[in-house]
């Protein structure tokens, strides 16, 4: 009876983790719709600085208590560098999601964990067996799916999303390097005003004033990205990432689907095919990543000697 109540648990803990990945996707397609209504009428960077500056709005009170506890000089640094970091991927998204499709928006962003393993290797110390190796080389036949260059016309939209995933690569190893030194909240917390501060002198130079429904369209986006955030913690903390991350994989028929109801998008079989290699090639690399924290770690024989 205690093993079958144990193996219930375990599989409510899975199904909550499968339905809050569900729920990020949803935020994360709203958070795309919503700039691909915007247009490019707004330069990407005043755009992003509007919804970083929103978001630092409704996450002020974290930002009382990250001040009331300060930080190490080192920290501060590495704060200040991902906020360059990622303020820079979040313009280029900004300007790829006005201009290309969403899906293929959505299917080169999944590159980014792919760009994550490479620089851990280089960066970080950690090891690339061949199996790893082959999956980063299946990505990247992913992205070349999608893009097929020499057959099809590669735009400057797409260029910006392929240098905007390799920048949220680098802040997401900036942000492992930070959880070992601050609190989860600090880091969401000075990420936003971070970009904010970054994207700051760039909107100034290219302001034209914006209208109050695209100060109200851009606010919804922080909120709706916030959320994605949040449910996306929830998800990883139910479930194993092997079990969270091939639902993602339904962020990119969602983003298709919104792609030909709401803006008439074209439906492009490579984009699926390609998104779906990249991400089978992310799911492998984190289901390795998995088994590997889990693995027991044999001490050194004299390490337990007094």
């Amino acid at each position: 009876m205690a093993e079958f109540t144990a193996e219930s648990q375990d599989t409510r803990a899975l199904l909550r983790g499968i339905g809050w990945m569900l729920l990020t996707g949803f935020c994360f397609v709203g958070v795309t719709g919503i700039v691909r209504y915007l247009g490019s009428d707004m330069p990407a960077i005043e755009a992003a600085f509007i919804r970083y500056a929103a978001g630092t709005v409704m996450i002020a009170p974290m930002l009382v208590r990250t001040c009331r506890a300060g930080m190490s000089r080192d920290t501060a640094r590495l704060f200040a560098l991902r906020g360059l970091v990622h303020g820079g991927g979040v313009m280029l998204w900004f300007y790829a999601m006005a201009r290309i499709p969403i899906a293929e928006v959505t299917a080169i962003g999944y590159s980014s964990p792919i760009y994550v393993t490479i620089l851990a290797a280089l960066f970080l110390g950690e090891r690339m067996h061949l199996r790893r190796i082959a999956a980063v080389m299946a990505a990247f036949v992913g992205v070349l799916l999608i893009l097929r260059p020499g057959i099809s016309e590669i735009s400057n939209g797409h260029l910006a999303q392929l240098g905007a995933a390799p920048l949220f690569a680098v802040s997401y190893i900036l942000a492992k390097q930070l959880s070992g030194r601050a609190d989860p909240s600090a880091i969401v917390a000075m990420l936003s005003i971070g970009c904010t501060i970054v994207l700051l002198p760039g909107a100034i130079a290219q302001w034209r004033q914006p209208t109050w429904e695209e100060i109200g369209w851009l606010t919804l986006t922080a909120a709706v990205a916030t959320t994605g955030h949040y449910t996306m913690t929830r998800a990883y903390r139910a479930a194993p990432i092997t079990v969270t991350q091939p639902v993602t994989f339904l962020q990119l028929v969602w983003a298709a689907l919104l792609g030909i109801v709401l803006f008439g998008e074209p439906v492009n079989l490579f984009v699926i095919l390609g998104g779906a290699v990249i991400i089978a090639s992310a799911t492998y690399i984190s289901h390795r990543e998995y088994v590997a924290a889990r693995r027991p770690i044999t001490p050194d024989p004299t390490a337990t000697k007094v």
